[in-house]
């Protein structure tokens, strides 16, 4: 039987694969996502919508999968006959994951492989996960010790979603729901991924959200720049009043290997509660906490790549 804590994450995911909705919430179609009474995922959706898939990327990941099983390079041949797809196909499939790093071909033997965008995509993910997996006790700790609510969240294609949250006292009607997306220019969360991630990676997002909120007061870009630098050196992002008039926000990063960030962990309370030297002990806890958890995602990294 499916963990609750399996179920948990599959929201997160289907959330994540949803359309954008307004920001704070999740996407826009209709899946009505729940847990049984026996702790079981329940995903409710029309037939049509069930159906609705990219079919090419399905097909393309059975060429994918087919060079992660192998035990090295394999000739276009063999890729085919493994993934039971003719060979000019495999070959159209193998050109345009090349050119996106996510294989390679041996320019002497003409093999066929794992890119290295392939290798970052893998390692990414095991440090999602093992930083979701491992924040859970110091979100409580936090949460208890500020009486502020605490969350968790990962860089997706639509800005920052939110995978662990802790509640706390301090919030008021203010709720935060895992699966949220959060907007990238006005709230902690999102600028300490802007300070962290490429700007091609960031900018997509920052041009949707423009077009969607024209009344977001946009910075220059050096303006931003120079914001974006203050927080690299603090290694901390803060807001008040930005999002919500009534809250302020505290947001860290979790930095895996080569300091690349995976993960941004906020404290959220009203503005009268976080404020004077309440604020400043809360955001030393907050740099802590960042601190520890980028160890452990570290040390998770490099115990992987050992093995």
């Amino acid at each position: 039987m499916e963990s609750e804590e399996t179920s948990r994450r599959s929201l997160i995911l289907l959330s994540l694969l949803q359309p954008p909705g307004p920001y704070g919430q999740t996407g826009g179609h209709p899946l009505r996502i729940g847990l049984s009474n026996r702790g079981t995922l329940q995903v409710m959706a029309t037939k049509v919508q069930s159906r609705r898939r990219v079919q090419s990327i399905e097909v393309g990941f059975r060429v994918l999968r087919v060079l992660r099983l192998a035990d090295g390079p394999l000739p276009l041949r063999e890729i085919a006959q493994r993934a039971s797809m003719p060979a000019s196909k495999v070959h159209l499939y193998l050109v345009s994951f090349i050119r996106e790093g996510m294989a390679y071909q041996d320019a002497r033997t003409g093999c066929y492989g794992l890119g290295a965008f392939a290798i970052q995509l893998a390692l990414s993910a095991i440090g999602q996960v093992d930083v979701v997996a491992g924040s859970q006790p110091v979100l409580r700790r936090l949460r208890d010790e500020t009486e502020c609510a605490i969350y968790l969240s990962v860089w997706g294609d639509m800005g920052p979603c939110i995978v662990a949250k802790e509640d706390g006292s301090h919030q008021g009607a203010f709720e935060i729901r895992i699966g949220s997306i959060l907007p990238t220019q006005t709230t902690a969360t999102g600028l300490v991924f802007l300070a962290y991630l490429p700007a091609e990676e960031t900018a997509p997002v920052i041009k949707a959200e423009r077009s969607s909120r024209p009344d977001l007061s946009i910075l220059s870009d050096k303006e931003r720049e120079l914001e974006l630098k203050a927080i690299r050196k603090a290694r901390m992002a803060t807001t008040i009043g930005k999002l919500n008039g009534n809250f302020s926000g505290v947001s860290v990063p979790v930095l895996g290997s080569d300091d690349k960030i995976v993960a941004a962990l906020t404290l959220l309370g009203s503005n009268d509660f976080v404020s004077g030297e309440r604020r400043d002990a809360f955001a030393k806890l907050m740099h802590d906490a960042g601190l520890e958890l980028s160890g452990s995602v570290q040390q998770s990294a490099l115990a992987s790549s050992d093995q």
